[in-house]
């Protein structure tokens, strides 16, 4: 008996799975396996194009049915994917001197309406860069959260626009803090990303 992963022949029994075949274990490789087994490992080039198909605004159903995987493999799958993307902004230096940041936030709900997620987010207004990231709660914490995300240069330098958020007036240097209206249009550039944002979220 050999393993199907290592071809190593130092495998045991190892129960037997819900269809009723016997199950084997390889103890050098440590995976589990069964002989002709009626699902096969996903190959490379599904996963290279499923990677592709969750850049574009489709849902996992549909994705699940273009790439002929089950729903259940494929949530597991974007699972472990997202487990992997990096939980900070990657800025671009700047040097010191007059920058300005626009910070707007957006929420959606996971699961259920009663569980609300606020998204809070800062652009740079020339460079059309997310300098600065909160996820969480509507709070004067998310507030400090997104002013502590920011780089130092921008904390130091950088005026800030936001809406009339209470919580903003009490984190945001009042010297350099401007809280307008959306008729102002000094909000455009993060409102118009957070439109995009909930355009490729929904």
């Amino acid at each position: 008996m050999q393993c199907t992963y290592c071809c190593s022949q130092n495998t045991v029994k190892n129960g037997i799975s819900m269809t009723g075949k016997q199950k084997y274990k390889c103890s050098s490789y440590g995976r589990q396996f069964v002989l002709n087994p009626a699902k096969f490992p996903i190959p490379d080039q599904t996963k290279n194009l499923i990677d592709r198909l969750l850049l574009e605004r489709i849902s996992l159903a549909g994705i699940a049915r273009i790439t002929g995987v089950s729903e259940r493999w494929l949530q597991t799958y974007v699972n472990d994917k997202y487990e992997q993307v990096p939980r900070h902004v990657q800025v671009k230096k700047k040097s010191r001197g007059r920058l300005t940041i626009e910070c707007d936030e957006l929420w959606s709900f996971v699961q259920n309406s009663d569980n609300k997620q606020w998204v809070l987010l800062a652009i740079d207004r020339d460079a059309r860069e997310i300098v600065g990231v909160h996820v969480g709660d509507r709070s004067r914490e998310g507030a400090q959260a997104l002013w502590d995300s920011l780089p130092p240069v921008y904390r130091q330098c950088a005026v800030s626009y936001t809406d009339f958020w209470a919580s903003y007036e009490t984190v945001l240097p009042s010297k350099r803090h401007r809280a307008v209206g959306k008729e102002s249009g000094q909000t455009n550039h993060i409102e118009r990303f957070n439109c995009t944002l909930r355009q490729r979220v929904s």
